[in-house]
C-alpha cells in the first residue's frame, strides 16, 4: 500500500453517461448498474483524464493509502478488453509483457515498462535529435530531454546534474515564437500550469529536491502575463526556500502578444 492520488467516483452524482469509461487509458473505469465505478486502484494512473468529461463532476482526484499503479497489470487489463494493438498503443511497449517482470524493475529510477511518458531520455549528447530541423523550416529543436511535465519528472534524473534550469508556463512556448532559440538552449526543461495543475506542493517538494541534490547553476521563470501565470514564480521561490538553497534567479513575463513585457 502506498499514499498516492487516484480517481474517486461520486455515486450519487454519476448520471451513467460512460464517458469517463471511454477516455481513461487504462480501462480503469466500468459501468455497473448504470454507474461509473474504478475497477481497482491497482489500474489507476491518477493522471485524471477522465475529469473533464464529465458533465456532472462525479470525479476527482483525490490522495489516500492505496495499492500502487501496476503498469503490467494494466496492460494485460488493457489487452483482455480492448485488444492487443490497443494495449500496445497506450502503453508503447510492444514487448511489455517479457519487459515488465515486475514493478518495481527499473533502469536509473525510471520503470522500464508502461507509458512512455514516463521514460527518461537525455538528448543533449544525440546530434541527430538535438539538431532536428522543424520539416519545410530551418529552426531547430532545442530540447535536451524528456519528459518536460513537472507531474512526470524524477528529481534524481541524470539531466538535471549542474544544469541550468527553465522553467516554464505551459502557454509560454505557443505564445512566445522564439522560445527555443531565446530560452532554451543549452537548458533543461521544467514545464507545468500554475492554474490548472493540482499538484502545487507536490511541485513545490519536487522542485525542492532537485535545487537541493543536482547542484543547479542558474533557474530561468518564463511565464505569461495574466495573474495566475505569475503562480510558477511563487512555486519556484516556494520551492528555494524549502530547499534552502539560494541559485541565481531570472524572471521573463511574455505578453499575450507574445512580446517579453
Amino acid at each position: 500500500m502506498v499514499m498516492r492520488k487516484v480517481i474517486e467516483i461520486d455515486e450519487d452524482k454519476c448520471n451513467g453517461c460512460a464517458a469517463c469509461t471511454k477516455v481513461c487509458a487504462e480501462a480503469a473505469i466500468t459501468m455497473v448498474d448504470g454507474k461509473a465505478r474504478v475497477v481497482g486502484d491497482f489500474l489507476c494512473d491518477g493522471m485524471g483524464a477522465c475529469l473533464d468529461v464529465c458533465p456532472v463532476d462525479a470525479l476527482h482526484i483525490v490522495e489516500r493509502e492505496t495499492d500502487a499503479y501496476d503498469p503490467q497489470r494494466a496492460y494485460e487489463h488493457v489487452k483482455q478488453e480492448r485488444g492487443v494493438e490497443a494495449a500496445q498503443h497506450i502503453h508503447g511497449v510492444e514487448q511489455v509483457e517479457a519487459a515488465c517482470v515486475d514493478e518495481k524493475q527499473v533502469a536509473g529510477g525510471v520503470m522500464k515498462c508502461g507509458c512512455p511518458g514516463t521514460m527518461m531520455r537525455d538528448f543533449s549528447q544525440d546530434a541527430s535529435v538535438a539538431n532536428c530541423q522543424c520539416e519545410g523550416g530551418t529552426a531547430k529543436s532545442q530540447l535536451r530531454q524528456w519528459p518536460i511535465q513537472l507531474h512526470l519528472l524524477q528529481p534524481q534524473a541524470p539531466y538535471f546534474a549542474n544544469a541550468e534550469l527553465v522553467i516554464a508556463a505551459d502557454c509560454v512556448p505557443f505564445a512566445y515564437a522564439g522560445f527555443h532559440d531565446r530560452f532554451l538552449k543549452g537548458k533543461t526543461l521544467i514545464m507545468f500550469c500554475p492554474k490548472l495543475d493540482h499538484s502545487q506542493d507536490e511541485y513545490v517538494a519536487k522542485l525542492a529536491e532537485i535545487f537541493k541534490t543536482q547542484n543547479i547553476r542558474s533557474v530561468t521563470i518564463v511565464h505569461m502575463e495574466v495573474p495566475c501565470c505569475s503562480g510558477v514564480e511563487h512555486i519556484v521561490r516556494g520551492a528555494m526556500e524549502q530547499a534552502g538553497v539560494n541559485i541565481t534567479l531570472k524572471d521573463y513575463t511574455i505578453s499575450l502578444r507574445g512580446e517579453i513585457v
